[in-house]
């Protein structure tokens, strides 16, 4: 009667342990899913990239430095994420100099894109977390010139990707995805 009882006591452990391995490896997938899903992955000039956008407040001094321009893509983040073809519009127009997008979040300045050679002005900012009033998404944003707004999509160790219309000299007018990698 012993060894029944201790057998019937080994299967039930044996069941409810292989339950929670189960359920604990679906939770993995599920979360895994999501992550994949909110993270767009692609190539450009050459370097892999990751881009997903913040779910939640970024600190503002993660933006602070030289930001070098890598990539432009016309239209909106939801629309960069759901393009099966991405095409770069980026062409560099300074030459053999990077095109620039610097942050003083010290003082809650940016210089625009412009040659890294070149002078160029500070414009004032102020950096916010909540509802965008031109996107109506609770973000991430810089609102400028009182109403110029530029979205930051994320910024991760030496990559950074903003939404807005950042550069006033593209032929392509309206709201575009910039790519960026970090200078220093």
């Amino acid at each position: 009667m012993a060894r029944l009882f201790k057998f019937a006591l080994l299967l039930t452990l044996c069941l409810i342990l292989t339950s929670c391995l189960v359920s604990t490896a679906a939770g993995i997938v599920k979360t895994g899913a999501k992550v994949g899903y909110s993270v767009v992955k692609g190539t450009v000039n050459g370097v892999s990239w990751a881009v997903g956008k913040a779910k939640g407040k970024i600190n503002e001094d993660r933006l602070d430095g030289k930001w070098k321009v890598v990539g432009v893509y016309v239209g909106s983040f939801e629309e960069f994420a759901k393009a099966e073809k991405r095409v770069n519009i980026y062409e560099n127009s300074c030459g053999s100099q990077d095109e620039i997008f610097e942050f003083n979040t010290k003082r809650g300045v940016f210089k625009p894109i412009h040659c890294e050679n070149e002078k160029e002005d500070w414009i004032q900012y102020d950096y916010k977390f909540g509802k965008n009033p031109q996107s109506s998404e609770k973000e991430n944003y810089l609102k400028y010139h009182a109403k110029n707004y530029i979205s930051v999509i994320d910024v991760s160790g030496k990559r950074l990707a903003l939404q807005g219309n950042l550069d006033s000299t593209s032929p392509f007018s309206g709201m575009k995805v910039y790519l960026f990698e970090k200078t220093r």
